[in-house]
């Protein structure tokens, strides 16, 4: 809990409190539902927590933002994303249901009000969202293809609505059909070794309606 006060230091202590039961809650559930690896449970705050929070140091999202998390696995990035952001909604969506299990245990442990799951591919999903984020779930040109339709027209930041691609290692090849994409490095805002070759990708993505 040290390392997420080191990078965010003005949470309030519903936030921290949050932040805080995590940690019981992915041990008990992965004990019964193995959503995260056991190495990973250990290090649960750098490896998954503060990973998802990068999108943060990218973007202060605003009040009433959507934000769908496709893949969200365990429920990540989205969970820690709605902790930190408790007046933007969240849809989580994953095509595997044990997994949605954990999240929907985690989301009323923690009794988070605005987030959804939904047992679902992303292609069946019909609505629209600011922002979709999610975490190395498919190569770039899947994903878009995934996410097609589903991006609102309005901006409200200046970051253009689109993706917020949390992804590892060289992504020159992968991205290079999108000239738009910006990548940043997550080791410009975090310190620890971890991050050394993570990334955040932010693909703005134009409205089709």
């Amino acid at each position: 809990m040290e390392l997420i006060l080191k990078y965010f230091p003005d949470l309030t202590e519903d936030q921290i409190a949050k932040f805080t039961q995590l940690e019981a809650l992915y041990q008990d559930w992965n004990l019964k539902i193995n959503v995260v690896s056991r190495k990973d449970i250990d290090e649960l705050y750098l490896r998954h927590v503060l990973h998802a929070l990068a999108i943060a140091k990218v973007i202060d999202f605003k009040p009433g933002t959507k934000l769908m998390d496709v893949g969200t696995g365990g429920g990540f990035p989205g969970i820690p994303l709605a902790i930190l952001y408790p007046e933007c909604t969240f849809h989580l969506v994953d095509s595997i249901a044990k997994k949605l299990k954990v999240v929907d245990e985690v989301v009323a442990g923690l009794e988070l009000i605005n987030v959804k799951t939904t047992h679902s591919r992303v292609e069946e999903i019909k609505d629209t969202y600011d922002f979709i984020i999610s975490r190395a779930v498919a190569a770039m040109p899947t994903f878009v293809h995934w996410i097609k339709g589903k991006v609102a027209k309005k901006q409200n930041h200046e970051l253009k609505n689109g993706i917020l691609y949390l992804k590892g290692g060289d992504l020159s090849e992968e991205l290079q059909d999108y000239k738009l994409a910006t990548i940043y490095n997550i080791s410009d805002f975090y310190s620890e070794a971890f991050f050394e070759t993570k990334k955040v990708v932010h693909l703005p993505i134009k409205f089709k309606g």
